[in-house]
Protein backbone atom coordinates (compact mmCIF):
# COMPACT_ATOMS: atom_id res chain seq x y z
CA UNK A 1 0.00 0.00 0.00
CA UNK A 2 2.64 2.55 0.30
CA UNK A 3 4.06 2.38 -3.10
CA UNK A 4 1.21 4.10 -4.41
CA UNK A 5 1.84 6.88 -1.88
CA UNK A 6 5.41 7.35 -3.22
CA UNK A 7 4.35 7.30 -6.32
CA UNK A 8 2.03 10.01 -5.97
CA UNK A 9 4.78 13.20 -5.11
CA UNK A 10 7.26 11.94 -7.85
CA UNK A 11 3.63 12.05 -10.85
CA UNK A 12 2.70 15.70 -9.00
CA UNK A 13 6.52 16.57 -9.57
CA UNK A 14 6.30 15.65 -13.39
CA UNK A 15 3.24 17.62 -13.51
CA UNK A 16 4.33 20.52 -12.41
CA UNK A 17 7.50 20.30 -14.07
CA UNK A 18 5.78 20.38 -17.55
CA UNK A 19 2.40 22.61 -16.44
CA UNK A 20 5.03 24.96 -14.55
CA UNK A 21 6.93 26.40 -17.67
CA UNK A 22 3.87 26.45 -19.99
CA UNK A 23 2.02 28.01 -17.74
CA UNK A 24 4.69 30.92 -17.52
CA UNK A 25 5.32 30.95 -21.67
CA UNK A 26 1.45 31.09 -21.76
CA UNK A 27 1.58 34.15 -19.28
CA UNK A 28 4.29 35.83 -21.25
CA UNK A 29 2.35 35.47 -24.94
CA UNK A 30 -1.05 36.68 -23.00
CA UNK A 31 -0.27 39.52 -21.08
CA UNK A 32 0.98 41.29 -24.85
CA UNK A 33 -2.63 40.45 -26.35
CA UNK A 34 -4.33 41.55 -22.84
CA UNK A 35 -2.85 44.91 -23.03
CA UNK A 36 -3.66 45.16 -26.68
CA UNK A 37 -7.50 44.46 -25.80
CA UNK A 38 -7.37 47.10 -22.78
CA UNK A 39 -5.94 49.69 -25.01
CA UNK A 40 -8.39 48.85 -27.75
CA UNK A 41 -11.57 49.19 -25.82
CA UNK A 42 -10.62 51.44 -22.96
CA UNK A 43 -11.04 55.53 -23.68
CA UNK A 44 -8.53 57.74 -25.06
CA UNK A 45 -6.09 58.58 -22.34
CA UNK A 46 -7.29 56.10 -19.62
CA UNK A 47 -4.16 53.77 -18.01
CA UNK A 48 -6.62 51.55 -15.95
CA UNK A 49 -5.33 48.11 -16.26
CA UNK A 50 -8.99 46.97 -16.38
CA UNK A 51 -10.97 47.86 -19.74
CA UNK A 52 -13.67 49.62 -18.26
CA UNK A 53 -15.56 52.12 -19.27
CA UNK A 54 -15.83 49.83 -22.78
CA UNK A 55 -15.89 51.91 -25.75
CA UNK A 56 -15.57 50.77 -29.30
CA UNK A 57 -14.94 54.31 -30.63
CA UNK A 58 -11.36 53.21 -31.77
CA UNK A 59 -12.80 50.30 -33.70
CA UNK A 60 -15.24 52.53 -35.41
CA UNK A 61 -12.22 54.95 -36.27
CA UNK A 62 -9.96 52.79 -37.74
CA UNK A 63 -12.69 50.87 -39.44
CA UNK A 64 -13.97 53.49 -41.11
CA UNK A 65 -12.42 56.72 -40.76
CA UNK A 66 -8.45 55.04 -41.28
CA UNK A 67 -10.01 52.62 -43.80
CA UNK A 68 -9.56 50.03 -42.24
CA UNK A 69 -12.42 48.10 -44.20
CA UNK A 70 -10.63 48.33 -47.43
CA UNK A 71 -7.52 47.37 -46.18
CA UNK A 72 -9.23 44.13 -44.28
CA UNK A 73 -10.42 43.35 -47.88
CA UNK A 74 -7.32 43.42 -49.54
CA UNK A 75 -5.82 41.48 -47.37
CA UNK A 76 -8.66 39.03 -47.71
CA UNK A 77 -8.25 39.08 -51.26
CA UNK A 78 -4.59 38.39 -51.07
CA UNK A 79 -4.34 35.96 -48.80
CA UNK A 80 -7.22 33.54 -50.68
CA UNK A 81 -5.46 34.04 -53.87
CA UNK A 82 -2.01 32.80 -52.37
CA UNK A 83 -3.41 30.00 -50.64
CA UNK A 84 -5.21 29.07 -53.18
CA UNK A 85 -2.58 29.10 -56.28
CA UNK A 86 0.29 27.98 -53.06
CA UNK A 87 -1.92 24.75 -52.42
CA UNK A 88 -2.76 23.78 -55.88
CA UNK A 89 0.99 24.16 -56.87
CA UNK A 90 2.34 22.30 -53.86
CA UNK A 91 -0.16 19.47 -54.67
CA UNK A 92 1.55 19.35 -58.19
CA UNK A 93 5.32 19.59 -56.95
CA UNK A 94 4.67 17.25 -54.17
CA UNK A 95 3.19 14.03 -55.57
CA UNK A 96 6.07 14.74 -58.19
CA UNK A 97 8.78 14.58 -55.89
CA UNK A 98 6.98 11.93 -53.85
CA UNK A 99 6.35 9.43 -57.09
CA UNK A 100 8.80 10.21 -59.83
CA UNK A 101 12.24 8.96 -59.59
CA UNK A 102 14.50 11.35 -62.13
CA UNK A 103 17.69 12.75 -62.15
CA UNK A 104 18.19 15.96 -60.18
CA UNK A 105 15.86 15.10 -57.71
CA UNK A 106 17.96 15.23 -54.53
CA UNK A 107 19.67 18.32 -55.89
CA UNK A 108 15.98 19.78 -56.81
CA UNK A 109 14.59 19.45 -53.17
CA UNK A 110 18.19 21.07 -51.64
CA UNK A 111 17.86 23.80 -53.38
CA UNK A 112 14.25 24.06 -52.63
CA UNK A 113 15.53 23.77 -48.96
CA UNK A 114 18.34 26.50 -49.31
CA UNK A 115 15.92 29.07 -50.50
CA UNK A 116 14.28 29.24 -47.12
CA UNK A 117 17.75 31.13 -45.99
CA UNK A 118 17.48 33.87 -48.29
CA UNK A 119 15.63 36.84 -46.57
CA UNK A 120 12.54 38.39 -48.92
CA UNK A 121 14.59 41.83 -48.90
CA UNK A 122 17.34 40.83 -50.61
CA UNK A 123 14.70 39.96 -53.86
CA UNK A 124 12.79 43.26 -53.32
CA UNK A 125 14.70 44.97 -56.55
CA UNK A 126 14.25 41.88 -58.56
CA UNK A 127 11.28 41.64 -57.95
CA UNK A 128 10.08 45.51 -58.28
CA UNK A 129 12.01 45.23 -61.72
CA UNK A 130 10.43 42.37 -63.15
CA UNK A 131 7.09 43.89 -61.55
CA UNK A 132 7.32 47.24 -62.94
CA UNK A 133 8.19 45.65 -65.99
CA UNK A 134 4.91 43.43 -66.26
CA UNK A 135 2.34 46.52 -64.86
CA UNK A 136 2.17 44.73 -61.53
CA UNK A 137 3.44 47.77 -59.28
CA UNK A 138 0.62 49.19 -57.08
CA UNK A 139 -1.33 46.01 -57.78
CA UNK A 140 -2.52 43.23 -55.90
CA UNK A 141 -1.41 41.06 -57.96
CA UNK A 142 2.12 41.59 -57.39
CA UNK A 143 1.44 40.81 -53.64
CA UNK A 144 -0.06 37.14 -54.68
CA UNK A 145 2.77 36.53 -57.21
CA UNK A 146 5.58 37.45 -54.67
CA UNK A 147 3.76 36.18 -51.53
CA UNK A 148 2.83 32.67 -53.35
CA UNK A 149 6.41 32.60 -55.02
CA UNK A 150 7.44 32.50 -51.04
CA UNK A 151 5.37 30.53 -49.77
CA UNK A 152 6.23 27.09 -52.65
CA UNK A 153 9.44 25.64 -51.82
CA UNK A 154 8.33 24.65 -47.86
CA UNK A 155 4.69 24.09 -48.86
CA UNK A 156 6.40 21.94 -51.58
CA UNK A 157 8.94 19.84 -49.29
CA UNK A 158 5.64 19.40 -47.14
CA UNK A 159 3.01 18.26 -49.20
CA UNK A 160 5.88 15.53 -50.66
CA UNK A 161 5.68 14.45 -47.64
CA UNK A 162 1.71 13.71 -47.25
CA UNK A 163 2.12 12.18 -50.83
CA UNK A 164 4.87 9.83 -49.42
CA UNK A 165 2.43 8.78 -46.11
CA UNK A 166 -0.30 7.51 -48.83
CA UNK A 167 1.04 3.98 -50.10
CA UNK A 168 1.22 3.57 -53.77
CA UNK A 169 -0.63 -0.14 -53.79
CA UNK A 170 -4.05 1.74 -53.29
CA UNK A 171 -3.26 3.94 -56.19
CA UNK A 172 -2.12 1.30 -58.16
CA UNK A 173 -4.97 -0.78 -57.84
CA UNK A 174 -7.51 2.55 -58.59
CA UNK A 175 -5.41 1.84 -61.99
CA UNK A 176 -5.65 -1.29 -62.53
CA UNK A 177 -9.36 -1.10 -61.64
CA UNK A 178 -9.65 1.37 -64.77
CA UNK A 179 -8.81 4.66 -63.52
CA UNK A 180 -5.96 6.69 -65.38
CA UNK A 181 -3.48 8.16 -63.01
CA UNK A 182 -4.83 11.76 -62.65
CA UNK A 183 -8.28 9.90 -61.88
CA UNK A 184 -6.61 7.65 -59.58
CA UNK A 185 -5.53 10.53 -57.67
CA UNK A 186 -8.32 12.72 -57.35
CA UNK A 187 -10.21 9.80 -56.17
CA UNK A 188 -7.78 7.81 -54.10
CA UNK A 189 -4.65 10.12 -52.85
CA UNK A 190 -6.35 13.98 -52.72
CA UNK A 191 -8.93 12.44 -49.93
CA UNK A 192 -6.29 11.61 -47.76
CA UNK A 193 -4.18 14.48 -48.04
CA UNK A 194 -6.67 16.33 -46.40
CA UNK A 195 -4.74 17.28 -42.84
CA UNK A 196 -1.46 18.57 -45.04
CA UNK A 197 -3.95 20.52 -47.35
CA UNK A 198 -5.30 22.12 -44.42
CA UNK A 199 -1.49 22.84 -43.14
CA UNK A 200 0.04 24.02 -45.84
CA UNK A 201 -2.85 26.55 -46.94
CA UNK A 202 -3.07 27.24 -43.31
CA UNK A 203 0.68 28.50 -43.20
CA UNK A 204 0.74 30.55 -46.70
CA UNK A 205 -2.90 32.42 -45.88
CA UNK A 206 -0.70 33.10 -42.75
CA UNK A 207 2.47 33.90 -43.73
CA UNK A 208 0.32 36.18 -46.31
CA UNK A 209 -1.51 37.62 -44.27
CA UNK A 210 1.38 38.92 -41.98
CA UNK A 211 3.53 39.84 -44.70
CA UNK A 212 4.88 43.82 -44.33
CA UNK A 213 7.47 43.92 -46.39
CA UNK A 214 6.29 43.25 -49.95
CA UNK A 215 3.08 45.16 -49.48
CA UNK A 216 5.08 48.07 -48.29
CA UNK A 217 7.27 47.96 -51.40
CA UNK A 218 5.12 46.92 -54.19
CA UNK A 219 1.71 48.70 -53.57
CA UNK A 220 2.07 53.03 -52.45
CA UNK A 221 -1.39 53.25 -53.44
CA UNK A 222 -4.08 53.71 -50.16
CA UNK A 223 -6.78 51.52 -51.91
CA UNK A 224 -4.42 49.02 -52.48
CA UNK A 225 -2.59 48.81 -48.76
CA UNK A 226 -3.24 45.46 -46.60
CA UNK A 227 -3.58 44.94 -43.05
CA UNK A 228 0.20 45.00 -41.91
CA UNK A 229 0.78 48.14 -44.43
CA UNK A 230 -2.38 50.00 -42.85
CA UNK A 231 -1.27 49.30 -39.04
CA UNK A 232 2.03 51.06 -39.65
CA UNK A 233 0.08 54.52 -41.06
CA UNK A 234 -1.75 54.90 -37.60
CA UNK A 235 1.83 55.89 -36.00
CA UNK A 236 2.49 59.71 -36.92
CA UNK A 237 6.22 61.39 -37.05
CA UNK A 238 5.48 63.21 -33.43
CA UNK A 239 2.21 60.82 -31.84
CA UNK A 240 1.05 57.85 -32.48
CA UNK A 241 -2.85 56.67 -31.55
CA UNK A 242 -2.26 53.71 -29.46
CA UNK A 243 -5.85 53.10 -28.80
CA UNK A 244 -6.46 53.00 -33.15
CA UNK A 245 -3.19 51.05 -33.35
CA UNK A 246 -4.34 48.70 -30.62
CA UNK A 247 -8.15 48.40 -31.96
CA UNK A 248 -6.21 47.71 -35.17
CA UNK A 249 -3.69 44.56 -34.02
CA UNK A 250 -7.10 43.21 -32.55
CA UNK A 251 -8.73 43.23 -36.34
CA UNK A 252 -5.38 42.18 -37.75
CA UNK A 253 -5.29 39.20 -35.10
CA UNK A 254 -8.81 37.87 -35.05
CA UNK A 255 -8.75 36.21 -38.35
CA UNK A 256 -5.34 34.34 -37.61
CA UNK A 257 -6.72 33.04 -34.23
CA UNK A 258 -9.91 32.17 -35.68
CA UNK A 259 -7.92 29.99 -38.62
CA UNK A 260 -5.65 28.33 -35.79
CA UNK A 261 -8.26 27.78 -33.60
CA UNK A 262 -10.72 26.26 -36.56
CA UNK A 263 -7.46 23.90 -37.64
CA UNK A 264 -4.85 23.36 -34.98
CA UNK A 265 -5.80 19.67 -34.96
CA UNK A 266 -4.96 19.05 -38.68
CA UNK A 267 -1.76 20.93 -38.37
CA UNK A 268 -0.29 18.76 -35.81
CA UNK A 269 -1.47 15.42 -37.62
CA UNK A 270 0.04 17.25 -40.94
CA UNK A 271 3.11 18.33 -39.70
CA UNK A 272 3.99 15.11 -37.83
CA UNK A 273 2.48 13.49 -41.44
CA UNK A 274 5.30 15.63 -43.12
CA UNK A 275 7.92 15.32 -41.06
CA UNK A 276 8.46 11.18 -40.71
CA UNK A 277 8.18 10.43 -44.12
CA UNK A 278 9.59 11.60 -47.75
Amino acid sequence: MSAPRSAAPGRRGRVLRLYAPLGLYLLFTIVPFYWMLVFALTPAGSTAPVPWPVTFDHFATVWNGLGYAVFFRNSVIVGVWSLAVTTVLAVMGGYALARYRFRGRTLFMVVLLCTQFIPGAMMLIPLFTIFKSLHLINSLGSLIVADTVFNLPLSIILMSGFVSAVPFSVEEAAMVDGCTRPRAFLAVVLPQLRPGLIAVGSFAFIHTWNNFLFALMFVSRQDSFTIPVGLSYTIGEYSADFGALAAGGVVAALPVVCVFAVVQRYLVRGISAGAVKG
